[in-house]
């Protein structure tokens, strides 16, 4: 299999980017990735094996388990992610925590809803407030502000989004969650700028990220009311593993992981 492919059926959700299409299953979906639909099913459960091999993992760690056990969530209960494509990702944290679930609580028959798309702004993600009505969640995990950070024309170049309008933008999806679900934000993780500068269609399109913008807008989110789980710092290199792609943007499993024993160990404090 190409790699380049698998990193697109990876991250890319075609019937998240176009909701309103009816009947985008896997005979559709497949030839935009050049697949057919036998091998884009297969590549998709392969990824769902890796998160659920990866939610495995972690609860070999007697903490994780325990906290796992202590999540707030109700049996019967619906949790909405709304996110980018460190959410959207197959390979996600929400990804993960849905089979720490399955593995630990199977009986609890909670039901996670991953409306992430990947590349979405937060003015993109406006366009989902009416979703969450109509989805009717107990519980909504928001990660966003990445993309917004996106510098054109390089590190020095313009913000996609400036950081006011996002905090306008995130306050404003907040204010549209139907009462009473309850609401948890994620910080972005953060980005290597040394492999994003190196990563050539980066450099090609002229489009780049810095530490200085995500640690900004995690200080707009931990300004927010409501928990606001820090996980920016979680895809630092470690050792000689990185926990960022070649992209210097995008969490590797590893990286996908550490994320989501963060997020799964301060929601087991509320």
């Amino acid at each position: 299999m190409n790699p380049h492919i698998e990193k697109l059926v990876r991250f890319q959700r075609p019937e998240r980017s176009l909701p309103y299409l009816p009947g985008l299953g896997a005979d559709r979906v497949a030839p935009l990735f050049g697949l057919t639909p036998v091998e884009y099913e297969k590549l998709c459960a392969d990824f769902d094996e890796q998160a659920r091999w990866a939610a495995a993992a972690l609860l070999d760690d007697a903490a994780v388990a325990a906290a796992v056990d202590r999540l707030p969530l109700r049996p019967g209960q619906h949790v909405i992610a709304l996110g980018e494509s460190s959410t959207a990702d197959r390979l996600s944290w929400f990804e993960i925590l849905r089979y720490l679930l399955d593995l630990r609580r199977p009986d609890d028959a909670i039901r996670l809803t991953n409306l992430a798309v990947s590349g979405a702004t937060t003015t993109q993600t406006l366009t989902l407030a009416p979703a969450l009505g109509f989805q009717r969640p107990d519980w909504v995990f928001c990660q966003l502000g990445a993309n917004d950070a996106q510098r054109i024309g390089g590190p020095g170049g313009q913000r996609l989004v400036g950081l006011a309008e996002t905090e306008r933008n995130l306050r404003i999806l907040r204010s549209r969650a139907p009462e009473p679900a309850q609401w948890i934000w994620l910080t972005p993780t953060t980005v290597d700028e040394a492999r994003i500068a190196a990563f050539e269609p980066f450099q090609r399109i002229g489009i780049a990220w810095t530490r200085a913008d995500i640690a900004d807008t995690s200080t707009v989110l931990h300004d927010l009311a409501d928990l606001t789980v820090d996980v920016e710092n979680d895809t630092l290199p470690n050792g000689e593993d990185p926990l960022l792609l070649d992209d210097g943007v995008h969490a590797t499993l590893a990286g996908q992981q550490a994320v989501a024993a963060s997020f799964v160990a301060a929601l087991a404090e509320l």
